[in-house]
């Protein structure tokens, strides 16, 4: 029997946060294959998660409780997986602790249960941190490497991998400051960690704490040993502790080659090859074959995506911008004048004044989407759409041939969509019909 199958065997697990999103589900399945005892929690009801309960329902060692919390699930337990979207100081996390119930997350869990020998790789930053994660999977991949992607990726439940990852292995998680908070529960850090940057983000959830932020980025480098690297993009040079024990190497854009023809745009994805190249070094991958993974490599869905060109307008899809300084950067990759962008959606109590400037002064034409965001830009030359098919009808009938229409929220998705993966699936079917 399998290390990990033998851990989880009879053991009474408590889920709190079951979701729609894949990842609450794929944890839930692989545990009750396994062998353990569980309890599915959830403040939505079994209707609001259909679909997910609707796969669970054939497990006999699967309980639900749903539409709320019981405290008696956070007493009996053997551990807690706690969803990522689940506050720290919940008190039902806090009565678990209070009961000495460990507080687990599948992404450290997973770490916690690989095979020796396994090179785990961890990539965190405000922004940046899906396209670098995508990069060192594609040149390891490219270098012939047997590699896993794991952490923050859509549909992907990590500790579900544990049945496919080998000795010798390599493991790449993006990873997100909640996912991180499991790494400091677990007090251990990743192999070779990459932290591209760090800026105001989900100030509502940190309650506007932007050193709490910092804390729980931190975790991705905290636990690392001597033998650990940690890659840092130059802007974090004054936030790593002096007390950091492993290897440290400053990311910088000059350290790209000047033969490299990468093919993704502008120069925040510039600073992002920088990081997937200094962590891929600090595995010990020829140069030769970081070249043929950084040159093949081409813009993940939702990142400055080009989707398609329509009549001379080549249409980008910049989705997973939901902060302003991402879709800034999105700007920026784009010549002046050219842009049709849009933008909006709901706030997430960040300055958007910079943002919303440069908008003005670099898009041929803005389109609002809906939102608490949008609502508080007073431009009153900004088109305010009144919906998402709108604001795509909108910015098709006035672009010109050698436009760009970039599709960049700057924003959170939530109140016109049910997630950001709402939002991007919407726009790329609405796109696809543009002729």
């Amino acid at each position: 029997m399998h290390g990990y199958k033998q851990y989880f065997k009879g053991k009474r697990v408590t889920i709190l946060g079951l979701g729609l999103l894949g990842k609450g589900l794929g944890d839930a399945v692989f545990l009750a294959q396994c062998g353990a005892e569980i309890t599915v929690t959830d403040m939505k009801d079994a209707k609001a998660l259909a679909p997910s309960v609707a796969v669970l329902k054939k497990y006999k060692n699967v309980t639900f409780k749903l539409g709320g919390h019981d405290f008696a699930d956070f007493e009996n337990c053997d551990f807690v997986l706690k969803a990522q979207g689940v506050p720290l100081d919940s008190m039902y996390v806090a009565h678990a602790r209070q009961n000495n119930i460990p507080i687990r997350m599948d992404d450290e869990l997973c770490v916690s249960l690989l095979p020796k020998g396994v090179k785990v790789v961890g990539v965190t930053g405000t922004r940046g941190k899906t396209t670098t994660t995508a990069m060192i999977f594609h040149a390891l991949k490219k270098a012939g490497k047997k590699v896993h992607l794991g952490g923050n990726i859509r549909g992907v439940a990590t500790l579900a991998l544990l049945p496919k990852i080998k000795e010798g292995d390599y493991l790449v998680l993006e990873l997100s400051s909640w996912q991180l908070q499991g790494f400091g529960e677990s007090k251990i850090s990743p192999t070779v960690s990459v932290f591209t940057n760090f800026m105001p983000d989900h100030m509502n959830y940190y309650n506007n704490s932007l050193k709490h932020y910092f804390a729980d980025k931190a975790y991705i480098f905290k636990n690392q040993t001597v033998a650990d690297t940690l890659v840092i993009g130059e802007s974090l040079i004054k936030k790593i502790p002096k007390t950091y024990k492993g290897k440290l190497v400053v990311a910088n854009t000059t350290d790209i080659p000047k033969a490299w023809k990468l093919s993704v745009v502008g120069e925040h994805n510039r600073a992002n090859a920088t990081c997937a190249i200094s962590a891929l070094r600090a595995l010990k991958i020829p140069l030769t074959a970081i070249r043929l993974g950084m040159e093949t490599f081409t813009a993940v869905e939702g990142r400055l995506q080009k989707v398609k060109t329509v009549r001379g307008v080549d249409i980008y899809n910049d989705n997973n911008s939901t902060t302003p300084e991402a879709t800034i950067a999105g700007l920026r990759s784009f010549e002046k004048g050219t842009v049709v962008l849009i933008m909006g959606g709901a706030d997430k109590g960040l300055d958007i004044s910079a943002m919303v400037k440069l908008a003005k002064e670099h898009a041929s034409l803005v389109i609002l989407l809906p939102g608490t965001g949008s609502d508080r830009i007073e431009e009153p030359e900004f088109y305010r759409a009144t919906s998402l098919s709108d604001a795509v009808s909108a910015a098709v009938s006035s672009a010109e041939k050698g436009d760009i229409i970039l599709f960049s929220p700057g924003f959170a998705s939530f109140g016109m969509f049910k997630n950001e993966y709402d939002r991007n699936d919407q726009f790329l079917a609405l796109i696809k019909k543009v002729k």
